[in-house]
């Protein structure tokens, strides 16, 4: 699969990924598998990933500042 902005290859890379949620919260998954592109900063979630990801962060506490959170499929 290419990188949609620059074209380069993806490569599938477990990482660290921010979400904010709410107006002040911000989400931490862990280890959540990506494909990171090896030219510039660019990564996509695959569909089954992020169905995953809404799950964890439906369940995030939004009252708090910062919550991390582990992938864990």
């Amino acid at each position: 699969m290419k990188c949609h902005v620059c074209g380069a290859a993806l490569q599938r890379i477990v990482t660290q990924v921010p979400f904010r949620v709410g107006d002040q919260a911000i989400v931490i998954i862990k280890d959540s598998p990506v494909l990171q592109c090896r030219s510039c900063p660019e990564y996509l979630l695959e569909d089954a990933v992020m169905a995953r990801i809404d799950h964890l962060l439906s369940k995030a506490d939004t009252a708090a500042e910062l919550e991390i959170v582990t992938y864990a499929a």
